[in-house]
């Protein structure tokens, strides 16, 4: 028998897994993950503004809960990439049920991969100062 994790405030799968992940940032973090990015600065710049400080602490709760593993990739300054373990992968069927529901359920909602287009022919995405700001900067 498995042994219950120390944040759990019920053995309700449901109640279990909104502790784990069911914050504001934690979902979003593995999404940007699921969608290829890996370093703290890809992770940072994502359309939401998630503040450093957050992340920081999202990613070291995420990968002690084992959903994230993290590897070095410089050592001087160290610098870390990270990616999702086999069990953060398993929650893209999560993210996925998400997407549907809010693409049927919520009005002008898109999904990243929708966003990105309009934002690369210089259309709005959902925080079109922070895209042209980014654009901007790698000029």
């Amino acid at each position: 028998m498995r042994r219950a994790i120390e944040y759990q405030r019920s053995p309700c799968p449901v109640a279990s897994t909104l502790d784990l992940v069911g914050d504001k940032w934690s979902l979003l973090v593995v999404r940007d993950l699921i969608h290829g990015k890996s370093t703290y600065g890809e992770l940072v710049d994502s359309p939401e503004g998630i503040p450093t400080n957050i992340l920081a602490d999202r990613l070291k709760r995420l990968e002690a809960a084992g959903l994230v593993v993290k590897s070095a990739y410089q050592e001087r300054p160290v610098r870390f990439a990270y990616a999702l373990s086999e069990k953060g992968i398993a929650l893209g069927d999560v993210l996925q049920a998400l997407v549907r529901w809010g693409k049927k359920n919520i009005p002008g909602t898109r999904t990243l991969t929708e966003i990105r287009p309009a934002a690369a022919r210089g259309g709005s995405g959902n925080r079109p100062g922070r895209i042209r700001a980014k654009a901007a900067r790698a000029r």
